[in-house]
């Protein structure tokens, strides 16, 4: 089975057991018959997260779509929803909430 990935969080389990989080955005998931692959377009481990540097991407693309939906441009108005929704979900990751 094949499954293609959006924005969100990925949370599996290492060799060692302890539960690890990810934020990923896009990408596909196959799941084999003892394996399941991740191909993230980006992932980020939890603890890796620059959260500074998140807060100001989601800033950023808040004003950004902002100003596209005054000028009524729809595609760039959808890539910087999309990059809001990377932003956030990165917040969320590094436990800080959106």
């Amino acid at each position: 089975m094949v499954a293609e990935l959006t924005i969100g969080q990925l949370r599996y389990r290492s060799q060692t057991g302890a539960e690890e989080v990810m934020a990923i955005s896009g990408g596909f998931l196959e799941v084999g018959r003892d394996q399941v692959t991740v191909l993230a377009d980006t992932a980020e481990r939890a603890q890796e997260i620059d959260v500074e540097r998140a807060i100001r991407a989601r800033d950023r693309a808040r004003e950004l779509a902002r100003q596209q939906a005054e000028r009524l441009d729809e595609n760039q108005t959808k890539l910087a929803e999309f990059a809001l929704q990377r932003a956030a979900n990165r917040l969320r990751t590094a436990g800080r909430g959106d």
